[in-house]
């Protein structure tokens, strides 16, 4: 893997796979920066990382101007930024008819606009240098939509929309994108489903060998960032769909 030196922008990076991947990519020589809104928990993956070149930033990705502020961090520590990992993310689960007005709008907000901010800090250093590589976490629901994900997998189809939209606009700018879609992943992203009985269900159901829902690891996932981070400026990955083998959906 010849990921030393790369400059990568992780935003969500406070736990699951954002967090993973700061590990993996820092120990790999990766001059990573780290965003999130829980400091504590970024300070914790510097401290536990001493050997690695890790920038820890404070930022809520539904604020442009604290988006912006981790881009210019980053350059002003490093020079440059080689990869924006968009990887903010939360999944309430409730069906339609449940009104939830509050999730729609939370959802659509940091799964969504937090994307496009991410974009529109990292785009104008990127175009400048001639070269990047923007990828954004999707989901499975992102290709399916399952009774009561409808919003969620809304908010998933738009990111392939854009991540599309921005390819088109920016490869001749020598700009990759990567959608990373994964199946179920241990992370606290169940956490953020409101509904008991939904969110319990699903924790239950991936701890169960045979269930088809066998969850995969946040490590597994970062592997896949840092494969798709190190592809030759020639080769872009567009899409990969991470299922665990077992997953039916």
């Amino acid at each position: 893997m010849s990921l030393k030196d790369k400059v990568v922008v992780i935003m969500g990076a406070s736990s699951g796979i954002g967090a993973a991947t700061a590990k993996l990519l820092a120990g790999e020589g990766a001059k990573v920066t780290i965003a999130a809104r829980r400091m504590n928990r970024l300070e914790e993956i510097k401290k536990d990382n001493p050997a690695g070149d890790i920038l820890v930033v404070e930022a809520d990705v539904t604020k442009a101007d604290d988006v912006q502020n981790v881009i210019d961090k980053t350059v002003a520590e490093y020079g440059r930024v080689d990869a924006l990992f968009n990887n903010a993310g939360i999944m309430p689960v409730n069906n339609l008819d449940q009104i939830a007005r509050d999730e729609w709008q939370n959802m659509m907000d940091i799964n969504v606009k937090g994307v496009l901010n991410g974009i529109a800090a990292a785009l104008p250093i990127m175009k400048k240098q001639k070269s990047g590589h923007v990828i954004t976490t999707s989901s499975v629901l992102g290709y399916e939509v399952l009774p009561g994900y409808a919003a969620y997998s809304g908010t998933k189809y738009a990111v392939r929309a854009i991540m599309e939209g921005l390819r088109q606009e920016e490869h001749q700018n020598n700009i990759k994108t990567t959608i990373i879609a994964p199946g179920s992943v241990k992370t606290e992203l169940f956490d953020s489903i409101n509904n008991d009985e939904v969110r319990n269900g699903l924790k239950e159901a991936m701890k169960q060998p045979g269930s088809g829902m066998m969850a995969l690891q946040p490590e597994e996932i970062a592997q896949a960032v840092a494969f798709v981070i190190d592809t030759p400026a020639n080769m872009a990955v567009n899409e990969m769909v991470i299922r665990p083998t077992g997953q039916e959906v």
